[in-house]
Parts: structure tokens; C-alpha cells; sequence
């Protein structure tokens, strides 16, 4: 008998089905594309539209015994990546080296992201509310392995290679309102195809979900990249630094 029958055996169904609330989701893009910065409309996004999508990622999770070691340690990821004085330590090469360079150059911090997202994301005691926070601390990460910066274009680009990674709509309903903003933007680059790019090499990444980033963290980051068939973003890199800031206008 394999690991997986048993867990599929006991898997359970979620508690409830949360209900999509369009409403909500459609005030939420509109404020967020006038200000890309208002990371807390996206969490209003997520919650949302997301349904059940962390709960089918923590059952997939649990369908390979590498992900059943992570759900059973259930270690914060964000504890990790707040410590900067020990990724200082790690070689200059190294993942780890890279988002740290990441979040200081960008003046952002795991602990921010909690901060923002804790009207939305309460700490409950629960298996699956402790892989919503894993994929919520690992989005700066995530920059970094897929090559996308923190100007509107590459927060486009990232949303929707999410999307394929976590399942989670909400992904999805942002990268296409940053597809069609993008259309008016006053620089003629394809950024929709940028964004559209981003979607395919989610798609065809290995699932980040499963990964122990903390082995990674010290790992060469192109190495990891190889590992994970993520190749560089070509058609977000061929567009200007300059023209990536102006990719997704403000909205009227």
C-alpha cells in the first residue's frame, strides 16, 4: 500500500465552500490598480474569490511523503525570512543572498505582509490556515525565483504565474484586470503578453507548494532555478525598466 491511499482515506471535505463575492472582488481591483501598492486589496481579492483553494492545496500537500514532513514540522516560513542576520550569512549566490537583497533593495519585510494581510488572515490554530500563511510569507520568494520585480508589470506578471501554483481565482481575476488596464498604458510594450507569459511558466513550473524552502535558502539560486525549469521571463525582460513602472495606469 503507498502513503498516499491511507491520507486519501482520511482526507476531509472543507467546512464549508466559502461563496465568491464578485461585489467585493471587483472594488477591491479597481482600488488596487489605482494604487499597486495597496497590497491589502489584494488580500480582499483572495478573500473573496479564493474559495477552497488553500484547502485543496494543503490536501496536495499532503499526497507526496516530502509535503507530509512540512505539514507535520508546520514551520513558519516568515520566521525564517525575518532573520536577516542569518541570511547575511549564506553565500552570495544563494537564494537566500538574493531575497535578502530583494527585500532590503525594495524596503519591504515578511513581517509587513503579515501586517497587511491581518485583517483578512487571522492566526488560527489550523493545519490548513498554517499553508495559507506558507503561500502568503513566500510571495517576495517567489519574486525572486520567477524573476519578477516589484514595479507593476512584474506584480502583474507574478499574480498570474500564481495562479496555475496556488489554484486560487483571486490570482487569476487580478493578472486579467492588469491585462486589459495595461492596454491604455501610454508606452506601446506587451505587457499582456508579459502577463500572459506569466501564466504559462507557473503552469509549466514544478508546484512550489511543496518545496522546503529552508534547504533552498542556502542553495545557488540559479541552480534552483534549473532544478524548478524556471527559465528567465523574456518577454518581461524585453521590455524597459523604465516602461515596466508605467505598465498598469492608474484607474480614472
Amino acid at each position: 500500500m503507498s502513503i498516499i491511499e491511507p491520507i486519501t482515506a482520511l482526507q476531509l471535505q472543507p467546512i464549508a465552500r466559502p461563496r465568491r463575492n464578485w461585489p467585493a472582488a471587483f472594488a477591491a481591483l479597481r482600488r488596487l490598480l489605482a494604487n499597486k501598492d495597496s497590497t491589502e486589496e489584494v488580500f480582499n481579492i483572495m478573500a473573496a474569490l479564493n474559495g477552497d483553494a488553500t484547502w485543496r492545496g494543503y490536501q496536495r500537500l499532503l499526497t507526496t511523503v516530502e509535503g507530509g514532513q512540512l505539514a507535520f514540522r508546520h514551520e513558519e516560513i516568515a520566521t525564517l525570512l525575518s532573520d536577516r542576520a542569518w541570511l547575511a550569512t549564506l553565500p552570495a549566490d544563494s537564494l537566500g543572498r538574493a531575497y535578502l537583497a530583494h527585500v532590503e533593495g525594495s524596503n519591504i519585510s515578511a513581517e509587513g505582509l503579515i501586517a497587511v494581510s491581518s485583517h483578512v488572515m487571522r492566526g488560527v490554530d489550523h493545519p490548513v490556515a498554517w499553508f495559507g500563511r506558507r503561500t502568503r510569507d513566500v510571495h517576495d520568494l517567489w519574486h525572486v525565483l520567477s524573476g519578477y520585480g516589484t514595479d507593476g508589470l512584474g506584480e502583474a506578471c507574478l499574480v498570474a504565474f500564481s495562479y496555475p501554483q496556488t489554484g486560487g481565482l483571486g490570482w487569476a481575476f487580478i493578472a486579467a484586470g492588469a491585462a486589459v488596464k495595461s492596454r491604455v498604458a501610454p508606452e506601446r510594450h506587451p505587457y499582456a503578453r508579459a502577463i500572459w507569459e506569466g501564466y504559462r511558466r507557473g503552469k509549466a513550473c514544478v508546484w512550489l507548494g511543496q518545496l522546503d524552502y529552508a534547504a533552498l535558502l542556502v542553495q545557488p539560486l540559479e541552480a534552483v532555478r534549473a532544478g524548478l525549469g524556471l527559465a528567465p521571463p523574456a518577454i518581461y525582460n524585453s521590455i524597459p525598466a523604465h516602461a515596466r513602472l508605467g505598465a498598469i495606469p492608474k484607474a480614472d
